[in-house]
């Protein structure tokens, strides 16, 4: 399975399991995203999910691998069709955490900024390279970065491709908190659990998501 579940109450963690790709985003994980996500939205019971990578990091970005193959790109257009998995992602009704450790590049760090907040380990690495690969971001990352960060930091950070840390994606506004490796998942709990304890949390995501809009 490329998606691992792991439920604790109302709080539901979903792991990226291809750790042997670095959790690179194929069409199989595209597709599992978007039924557990959807499973997830019709799920009352529930109220935050907490969305992470198993292995050494959080995402890698798209699997290049599927690139140049007549029948997977035209499986992946029918996917896109389809299944909008980033809309349903960013429009979900609960209260979504990225937990962010090792590599969140491309795609990987695209989805994670659907994502009502990030926190990340101190080892966490960020980047779009898309375009200095030729390429756009393909999951809302031109759409998601400015409502982030302010316009300069998102055009230099889409334009160059480059590489950044942890402490520049706090200071950039992009994480909201960093911790060691080891304390991430208490972290990230406490964060949920937290959640779970304020009455108006679903008030204040639609106002404040309506606001970007």
């Amino acid at each position: 399975m490329c998606i691992e579940l792991e439920r604790h109450g109302a709080i539901l963690i979903v792991t990226l399991h291809r750790p042997a790709q670095l959790n690179a985003i194929d069409a199989s994980l595209r597709d599992a995203l978007y039924e557990t996500f959807c499973n997830v939205r019709d799920d009352e019971s529930l109220q935050v999910v907490i969305l992470r990578g198993s292995g050494k990091g959080f995402c890698a970005g798209a699997d290049l691998t599927e690139f140049g193959e007549a029948n997977t790109v035209l499986q992946k257009r029918r996917i896109r069709l389809q299944h909008d998995v980033w809309e349903v992602i960013r429009t979900c009704n609960k209260f979504t955490i990225a937990m962010l450790h090792g590599f969140a590049i491309g795609s990987g760090l695209e989805l994670a900024m659907l994502c009502d907040v990030r926190i990340a380990s101190d080892d966490a690495v960020f980047a779009l390279p898309e375009a200095a690969i030729g390429m756009m971001p393909a999951a809302g990352g031109t759409q998601s970065l400015p409502r982030l960060t302010n316009l300069a930091h998102a055009m230099d950070l889409a334009l160059t491709g480059r590489r950044f840390y942890a402490e520049q994606a706090w200071q950039y506004g992009i994480v909201q908190q960093i911790v060691p490796r080891d304390e991430l998942v208490r972290t990230v709990m406490q964060y949920a659990e937290h959640v779970l304890t304020q009455s108006q949390w679903r008030t204040l995501q639609r106002e404040i998501r309506a606001s970007t809009d």
